[in-house]
């Protein structure tokens, strides 16, 4: 039971894997208002929705320890209500409804109580939009439009293949990419997941589990202009293998996912071998997404006009959220999974 100073908080006792170190923290150390910094406020989440890289970070060992502190309070996307601003905040105040991330290596996580986090990842939600569905927005969206946006022009029907296309980055890749009047390919898995794909607009997807994704995008004969790969290890050889369906210099965005030996090397290698000797004509981009309110605003501003649609694969209760987490890592998640905050507040 929380007091005055302690809350409940789902916190990794130390780096490991999220089933052995996740655990709910009953007495966890309470924020409170005097402990704010310049360009912090303190909110009580709605609800939360989890990443992959919630538990990624968490599982890298001694880098883990390296670059977060322990006992970690885990999440980074949420909606919630201001209770109240540091020093220097003029654009929320307390009883705002916001949404946005915290920092998960500067702040506690979003699975707690009570969280701190800084105003640049945050903005206020407009009215009409469910907060619990709108905290499934902000990580999952951010990476889509900021792994497109700058490598597009838009309205100009820019030819995108987007690699895993239901995920929680994937369900707004398509929407986003199609929104900046580009021409998608998508893959997806067999059944709902094609189902899914073409709902959110692709205009063409490919079946992974039926087909060769490669073998079948050499055969096509069609250059893109982007391709954003959102699995990493499925295929391995997507970058490698991209000389004849990546155009000269344009950009392959490496936005996340699972990683094997095989596909760091065939990455490595494909970013390094010169084209005359047969590497790739493509470019390898890396990426982490930015916080960025203009970003937030400008898919909230497409979510209020009916434009972009939050896919939610299933909701969980606070104390379920370690089942919640043990959902997203066992794969196959179409849309974002959601964590509803603590009712004992």
């Amino acid at each position: 039971m929380s007091t005055e100073t302690t809350m409940q908080a789902w916190q990794y006792q130390a780096p490991g894997p999220l089933q052995s170190t996740l655990k709910l923290n009953p007495s966890a150390p309470r924020p409170s208002p005097s402990s704010l910094t310049p360009g912090q406020v303190l909110i009580k989440p709605i609800a939360a929705s989890l990443n992959p890289a919630d538990f990624k970070v968490q599982e890298l060992g001694l880098i883990a320890r390296a670059i977060s502190s322990f006992p970690k309070t885990a999440g980074m996307d949420l909606s919630g209500t201001v209770q109240s601003v540091g020093p220097n905040v003029t654009t929320l105040r307390a009883g705002d409804t916001v949404v946005g991330r915290v920092n998960p290596f500067k702040a506690p996580g979003s699975l707690a109580q009570l969280t701190v986090a800084d105003t640049a990842g945050l903005v206020r939600l407009p009215e009409g939009i469910d907060p619990v569905e709108a905290a499934g927005l902000p990580t999952g969206a951010l990476t889509a439009l900021q792994t497109i946006a700058p490598h597009v022009q838009e309205g100009r029907g820019d030819r995108v293949l987007i690699n895993g296309a239901t995920g929680g980055v994937g369900i707004f890749s398509v929407q986003v990419a199609k929104l900046l009047g580009c021409r998608v390919t998508a893959t997806a898995s067999t059944g709902r997941g094609v189902e899914l794909a073409k709902e959110l607009g692709a205009d063409t997807v490919i079946d992974y589990r039926q087909t060769d994704v490669v073998a079948h995008l050499k055969g096509k004969g069609e250059e893109y202009d982007l391709i954003v790969d959102n699995v990493g290890d499925g295929p391995g050889d997507l970058f490698s293998s991209s000389r004849t369906y990546l155009g000269a210099g344009k950009p392959y965005v490496f936005a996340g996912g699972r990683m094997t030996m095989r596909s760091v090397f065939n990455l490595i290698t494909a970013a390094v071998v010169p084209t005359a000797l047969g590497g790739v004509k493509g470019r390898l981009v890396t990426f982490v997404a930015k916080d960025s309110a203009e970003d937030l605003e400008r898919l909230l501003k497409w979510k209020a006009e009916g434009k972009l649609r939050i896919v939610v694969d299933s909701t969980f209760e606070f104390k379920d959220a370690k089942v919640a987490f043990e959902h997203l890592k066992a794969g196959g998640v179409k849309g974002k999974v959601i964590v509803k905050a603590s009712p004992d507040q």
